[in-house]
């Protein structure tokens, strides 16, 4: 009958042999210098080699394949072609690349992830959810995307026109006053009257002093409406027309929805007086103005012309 006593203890020993089942948890790190013991063990994606916390990177052990992994996702990458609609969806919306709402006063991007637009059917544009009734955005006074010009828009055309006409006849007076005299004077004249100008204009104090071109800047008062008639103001010399356009309504506070679409009834456009012409929205304002000039604000009043 075997024997119930225990088999007497062996002798004590440097090391402890370990379970089998807590060797089947983990790896050895496989870097040559290492062959440590880790119960968690990362793996390299690229060379599929096991190693420990010190040596999981590429450059930790120094890995004979470094940059395959990162080879694969790029492929990857490449190879998915997700839909163009939801590209555009997800990207931070802008000027460029999103619509905003049909209303002046909003600024709030439609059609994007955040906020849906909404088509009225009367005007046939397009609105976010607040202005989506026609009361919120004065539908009643909007004239409808597509439709044939009613007789109040005529009217308008016409005061357009007018107006045309007399800034014309202005500008030809105005230019015939500043052609230079045979008078000593004349140019120191200008200067005290330059001078004055800078001393009242206002403008973006970020415009560098050298950048500069002082303006008179007014709105015409049958064609717009405008909580500021006329004021004095600086520009960047370097700005397209429709940049300058878009800073002198702002100005003036003058409704300016050239960037929303509509008609042309609806665009504003400057009138050089001194040039006697409408400007184009892309001409340079250093190309086109001096110092000193007078600018108005029309709407209305159709594109520029050749022999405007």
């Amino acid at each position: 009958m075997a024997s119930s006593t225990p088999p007497p203890p062996s002798e004590p020993q440097s090391f402890t042999q370990m379970d089998k089942e807590m060797l089947s948890i983990g790896g050895t790190c496989q870097f040559l210098t290492c062959d440590s013991y880790d119960f968690l063990p990362f793996r390299c994606e690229s060379c599929h080699g096991r190693f420990c916390q010190d040596h999981r990177t590429e450059a930790g052990h120094k890995c004979a394949h470094a940059g395959e992994w990162a080879a694969r996702l790029l492929q990857q990458q490449a190879n998915k072609t997700p839909s163009s609609s939801i590209s555009s969806l997800s990207q931070k919306p802008t000027l460029l690349t999103a619509t905003q709402c049909s209303s002046p006063q909003c600024k709030t991007f439609i059609d994007t992830l955040n906020s849906v637009g909404v088509v009225c059917s009367t005007c046939n544009r397009k609105y976010c959810l607040k202005h989506r009734i026609p009361e919120d955005h004065e539908c009643s006074k909007i004239t409808p995307l597509g439709a044939r010009q009613s007789s109040g828009s005529v009217k308008q055309t016409d005061r357009a026109r007018a107006a045309l006409g007399r800034l014309k006849i202005w500008g030809k007076e105005k230019q015939a006053a500043v052609l230079p005299k045979p008078k000593p004077s004349t140019a120191a004249t200008r200067a005290v009257v330059l001078n004055q100008l800078k001393r009242a204009a206002k403008g973006d104090e970020k415009i560098p002093v050298e950048k500069r071109i002082y303006l008179h800047v007014e709105a015409e008062a049958n064609t717009t409406t405008s909580k500021l008639p006329k004021g004095e103001f600086w520009y960047n010399k370097a700005w397209s027309i429709g940049r300058l356009l878009d800073d002198a309504a702002r100005g003036l506070q003058v409704q300016n929805v050239n960037n929303r679409g509509g008609g042309e009834e609806e665009r504003l456009r400057i009138f050089h007086v001194e040039g006697g012409r409408l400007l184009e929205f892309g001409e340079k304002a250093e190309d086109v103005l001096s110092q000193g000039n007078t600018i108005v604000l029309l709407r209305g009043v159709g594109p520029a012309s050749s022999d405007a």
